[in-house]
């Protein structure tokens, strides 16, 4: 659905990392006056990418940073509050393995609630929180001992003022090369209207978006901005070699992971895979930068001797144009491959976000 806005819409981003979600938001009439979050390196890297939004850094659990903000935002209207809160709490694996979600306290996963001071203070007409959907399940602290989840309290405090809808949005379905699922819910003030956004008619392969860029091996540079292949430990590059496009070095007959003294490493068949070029790619984490993660290395192409070329993870251009962001973007010169990658992998495809906040009808 084509974006209905006769006037632009100021909005105020919470937990905005460096600001990836927010990439064509001006394109849909959404300027973003305001935008914190707790790191930095984030926010450095926020008001370098957007320089005329005011980036407050600091952690807005604490009361002094709230009013920091609301500060910040001044005597403007702000018409929509964006809330991305970090998901890292409602991980199962590690020390919550085994664990139902609505037992784990983990005060990162009550985040959310930060939000609705900034709710009550500003009153805006469109509220939109992005998270994992693991968050729906996730039991919170309220009211009186009480703990509920999202939803029930959602509801209980705002239902009265605002509409609210709850959406499962898989990126893939909008236009992104990547499949992603994450639960986008949506507050909009009675009388206003928020449409669901328009899925596109096919998904966009692997294939379609970055097959036309040149191959190049670990450690190599191409011409292209943003495209050069990181350098990754021998014995990995040679297990991928040996590795065909859809597969997992896992299942080689001779070149699998294995130990120093010889022994088959043991690891899940997403691991040390590439991914396929018909498909979109794997959903995007944080830790992109390592061939081990889950379905992280590149297609390759067959160099016809049992042998395949791309034995990597994407390049930053492959990931940025997968996270549906200009491959030639300007990136910080001062930041770290890692922490770049590691900020873009928190980011909502902003194609995505954009297709849902064109649904506003104003």
């Amino acid at each position: 659905m084509a974006c209905r806005r006769k006037h632009r819409i100021n909005a105020l981003s919470l937990f905005s990392c460096i600001g990836v979600g927010e990439y064509y938001l001006k394109r849909a009439g959404v300027d973003v006056v305001v935008a914190t979050d707790i790191d930095s390196r984030r926010c450095r890297v926020h008001g370098q990418l957007y320089p005329s939004t005011k980036t407050v850094c600091g952690d807005i659990t604490s009361d002094d940073v709230k009013r920091d903000v609301l500060k910040a935002v001044g005597r403007k209207k702000i018409q929509m509050i964006i809330s991305t809160p970090p998901c890292q709490g409602m991980s199962s694996v590690g020390k919550n393995k085994g664990a139902a979600l609505s037992d784990i306290d983990d005060s990162r996963n009550y985040l959310i609630l930060e939000t609705f001071p900034f709710i009550d203070s500003l009153s805006p007409d469109y509220v939109i929180f992005e998270n994992v959907p693991q968050m729906l399940k996730v039991k919170m602290p309220w009211g009186d001992g009480e703990r509920l989840k999202i939803l029930e309290i959602l509801e209980a405090k705002y239902g009265g003022v605002y509409d609210i809808k709850c959406d499962i949005f898989n990126s893939g379905d909008y236009g992104v090369p990547q499949t992603r699922e994450r639960v986008f819910i949506r507050l909009c003030r009675k009388g206003l209207s928020w449409h669901d956004p328009k899925r596109s008619e096919k998904q966009v392969t692997l294939r379609e978006a970055i097959g036309n860029l040149p191959s190049i091996e670990p450690g190599e540079v191409s011409v292209l901005k943003n495209h050069w292949a990181r350098l990754h430990p021998t014995n990995q590059i040679e297990w991928l070699r040996h590795t065909p496009t859809g597969c997992s070095a896992f299942m080689n007959d001779e070149y699998y992971p294995r130990k120093s003294n010889g022994d088959k490493i043991k690891g899940y068949l997403n691991c040390y895979k590439r991914m396929s070029w018909d498909q979109p790619s794997p959903t995007v984490t944080m830790r992109n930068e390592i061939m081990s993660s889950q379905d992280k290395v590149h297609p390759g192409r067959s160099l016809g001797n049992g042998l395949w070329s791309d034995a990597r993870v994407l390049t930053l251009r492959e990931l940025l144009i997968v996270m549906s962001l200009p491959g030639d973007m300007e990136l910080p010169n001062d930041i770290s491959d890692t922490a770049l990658r590691q900020f873009i992998g928190e980011g909502v495809p902003p194609l995505m976000m954009k297709k849902i906040i064109d649904g506003i009808e104003l």
